[in-house]
C-alpha cells in the first residue's frame, strides 16, 4: 500500500482567553494540518502546531520540511513497511520534530484503517477512555483561583497550574489562592516551563510542601539542558518531579533515566517526532519503572486525537494532559476524541476516526507533494 499524495493546510482557531506560560502568551491556536491519501483512497490526518520556544518550528518551516524533504521520502516507500519508512522519515532531517509528528500520525491513521482497527487497538489497546487535567495559565492569583473554581464546577478533579514567571513569592501566592478557593478535593499539578533555577525550585517546592499544598508533581522546574539541576531538585524535595522539555528523544530519555533525574516523563508527540518515537520513549521509561504522562501543545483535536490513541494504548501511561481543544473558542474537527467533562473517550472506528476539518487554508509552501 503506497501513498498517492500529501497535502498541507494552515488552520487558525482563536482561544477562549489568552494562554500564558513562563515561555510565551498565545491568543489563538495555529497549526499545519496534513492529509495523506493512499492509493486505495483512504485519508490519514496529522497536525503540527508551531511551538517556536520549545521545538523551534514555525508554520513556514513545517510546511517546507514536509513538502520539500519529508513528503518525497514517504512517497518512495510502502506503508506496509512502516519501520523502514518511519526510520527514513526520521533520518531525512535533523530536528523538525513537529513536521515529523504530523506525517507519522497520518501514516499511523492510514495503517490502522488498512487493518480496520481503531488506532488505540492497533497500538496496544490498553484502554479506551481516561481522565485529563485542565490547565490554568499564569495570571494574577485571584484570576487563577476563579478559573480553578470554574473548572472544578465543570467536573474537573485535576488542575495543572502554570507557574515560573515573576518571583517565587508570586508563584506561592498563586497556588495558595487556588488551594483556598478550590479546596483540598482536587489534585494540583505544577508546570514551571523551565522558569526556575535548581535552587529556586527547591526553595519554592519545599515552601509549598510546608504549607500543605499537596502537589501531585512539579513539571520541568529547570532549563531543559540542566539534567544535573533536574536531579538536584528531585533529590532535595519530596514532591515527584517530571521531565518535559528535557526529553525529546529516546537518547534524551536514557540520559534522564540512567541518572535518575526525574520521577516521571512527559511525552509529547511534537517533541518525539510522532508515535514511533513516543513508543520507544515509553518503553524505555517502563523498563526503568518510571511512569509517563502524555501531554500536548496548543493544538486541535487532530493532534490531540493521535496523542490520545497513543496514550490509551499503553499501560505505562498513567497521567494525561490533553485539554488543549477545550481552550479553543470552537472545534473545527469532525470526529476524533470526545470529551465529557474530564473524561476523554476514543471512538472505536478505524484509524483516528477523523472525517474532516473545517477552515483549512492553503499555506505558503505549495501544499501538495
Amino acid at each position: 500500500m503506497r501513498i498517492k499524495s500529501i497535502e498541507t493546510f494552515r488552520l487558525t482557531v482563536p482561544l477562549k482567553k489568552p494562554f500564558k506560560t513562563a515561555l510565551r502568551t498565545l491568543t489563538d491556536a495555529r497549526s499545519v494540518i496534513v492529509k495523506i491519501t493512499s492509493e486505495d483512497g483512504k485519508t490519514g490526518y496529522g497536525e503540527a502546531p508551531p511551538t517556536h520556544v520549545i521545538t523551534g518550528d514555525s508554520l513556514s518551516s513545517i510546511e517546507s520540511a514536509i513538502n520539500d524533504v519529508m513528503g518525497p521520502v514517504l512517497l518512495r516507500g510502502s506503508l506496509l513497511e512502516r519501520e523502514s519508512m518511519l526510520e527514513e522519515l526520521n533520518r531525512s532531517m535533523i530536528h523538525n520534530t513537529s513536521a515529523k509528528a504530523a506525517l507519522d500520525c497520518a501514516v499511523h491513521d492510514l495503517l490502522a484503517q488498512h487493518v480496520n482497527l481503531p488506532l488505540v487497538q492497533f497500538l496496544g489497546g490498553y484502554q479506551t477512555s481516561f481522565i485529563t487535567d485542565y490547565t490554568i495559565s499564569v495570571n494574577e492569583p485571584e484570576e487563577m483561583a476563579e478559573d480553578a473554581v470554574r473548572f472544578i464546577q465543570q467536573g474537573f478533579t485535576t488542575l495543572k497550574i502554570k507557574v515560573g514567571t515573576g518571583t517565587i513569592e508570586q508563584d506561592f501566592r498563586r497556588i495558595q489562592a487556588i488551594r483556598e478557593k478550590a479546596g483540598s478535593g482536587c489534585k494540583l499539578r505544577l508546570d514551571a516551563n523551565q522558569g526556575w533555577t535548581a535552587k529556586e525550585a527547591i526553595h519554592a517546592i519545599r515552601k509549598m510542601e510546608e504549607a500543605g499544598f499537596d502537589l501531585e508533581f512539579v513539571e520541568q522546574p529547570v532549563k531543559a539542558h540542566d539534567i544535573e539541576g533536574l536531579k538536584q531538585v528531585k533529590d532535595h524535595t519530596a514532591t515527584p518531579i517530571m521531565a518535559d522539555e528535557s526529553v525529546f528523544s529516546p537518547v534524551d530519555a536514557i540520559r534522564v533515566l540512567q541518572t535518575r533525574s526525574a520521577d516521571l516523563i512527559n511525552i509529547k508527540l511534537m517533541k518525539a517526532g510522532g508515535i514511533h518515537g513516543a513508543l520507544a520513549i515509553n518503553k524505555l521509561a517502563e523498563s526503568y519503572g518510571v511512569p509517563c504522562m502524555v501531554g500536548s501543545m496548543i493544538e486541535t483535536k487532530v493532534g490531540i486525537t493521535a496523542a490520545a490513541h497513543f496514550a490509551a494504548s499503553q499501560r505505562n501511561i498513567t497521567h494525561f494532559d490533553m485539554d488543549a481543544p477545550l481552550l479553543l473558542a470552537k472545534d473545527p474537527v469532525s470526529g476524533g476524541v470526545q470529551y465529557k467533562g474530564e473524561v476523554m473517550s476514543l471512538p472505536l472506528v478505524p484509524g483516528l476516526g477523523i472525517s474532516g476539518v473545517e477552515g483549512l487554508e492553503e499555506g505558503c509552501e505549495g501544499g501538495r507533494t
